[in-house]
C-alpha cells in the first residue's frame, strides 16, 4: 500500500511539473518529465495488479513511444508517434472486446451514433489541411472512435463504476487526441496544450484504473 501511494504520488508530481513546463513553455522540462508519466502508471499498475495484463502493459509501453515521438515536432515524429498511439488503442480495443457483453441493436446504434458523428466531424474540418497524412489521420481517427463506441456499449450492457471508467477514459483519450489533431491541422490556440494534456492524463488514469478493477476479479 505505501508503494502504491509513493508511486501515485510521484505520477501526480510528475504530471504537475510537465504541465508546468507547457504554461512556461520550456521543453527541456516536458523532455524530462513526459516520458516519466506512462513509465509510473506502468508501475503503479504493476504493484497492484497479479497477474499482470500484458496486453496492457503493451498499451502502456505504446503510448510510452507516442509521447516520446511527439516530443519532436515534425511531420515523421508525428506519423511515429501516430503509430504508435494507433498500436495502443488497437491492444485496447482487442482487451475490452473481452469484456463486451451481449447487447442488443438498439444498444449498438446509441453507443455507434455520438462517435460516428465526432469522426464525420473531425475528418470534414480537417480534410483539407491533412495532404498525405490524410488517410493515417482517417485511419487512426476510426480506430480510437471506435474504442469510444465498445466502451460505451459495455457502460449500456452493464452500468457499473469500472465500465464508466472506462467510457470516461476512452471520451477523454478521444477529447486530447481531437483536440490535438485541430491544434495542428486546423487553428492553434494558446490553452490547447494543457487541455490536450489534461485530458490525455486523465484518460490513461481513468482506463489503468478500469483494467485494475477488470483484473481484479
Amino acid at each position: 500500500m505505501e508503494k502504491r501511494k509513493l508511486i501515485l504520488g510521484l505520477f501526480v508530481l510528475v504530471v504537475a511539473l510537465d504541465f508546468i513546463g507547457i504554461l512556461v513553455g520550456n521543453q527541456l522540462i516536458r523532455f524530462v518529465f513526459k516520458p516519466l508519466i506512462m513509465l509510473l502508471l506502468m508501475a503503479y499498475y504493476s504493484i497492484i495488479v497479479e497477474p499482470k495484463n500484458k496486453l496492457y502493459l503493451a498499451v502502456l509501453l505504446f503510448s510510452f513511444l507516442g509521447d516520446v515521438f511527439l516530443l519532436f515536432d515534425s511531420n515523421l515524429n508525428f506519423m511515429l508517434g501516430l503509430a504508435s498511439f494507433l498500436m495502443a488503442h488497437i491492444l485496447l480495443i482487442k482487451i475490452v472486446v473481452g469484456v463486451l457483453k451481449k447487447s442488443s441493436v438498439r444498444q449498438k446504434i446509441t453507443a455507434i451514433t455520438p462517435f460516428a458523428i465526432v469522426l464525420f466531424g473531425l475528418i470534414f474540418l480537417l480534410k483539407d489541411n491533412l495532404g498525405g497524412l490524410l488517410i493515417p489521420v482517417i485511419v487512426y481517427a476510426f480506430v480510437i472512435t471506435t474504442f469510444g463506441a465498445i466502451s460505451f456499449l459495455i457502460f449500456l450492457t452493464e452500468k457499473s463504476i469500472p465500465n464508466l471508467l472506462l467510457l470516461g477514459g476512452a471520451t477523454f483519450f478521444i477529447l486530447s487526441d481531437s483536440t490535438l489533431a485541430i491544434n495542428k491541422f486546423y487553428q492553434s490556440e494558446a490553452y490547447f496544450p494543457v487541455f490536450i494534456m489534461i485530458t490525455y492524463v486523465l484518460a490513461q488514469y481513468l482506463i489503468c484504473r478500469f483494467m485494475i478493477f477488470e483484473d481484479k476479479k
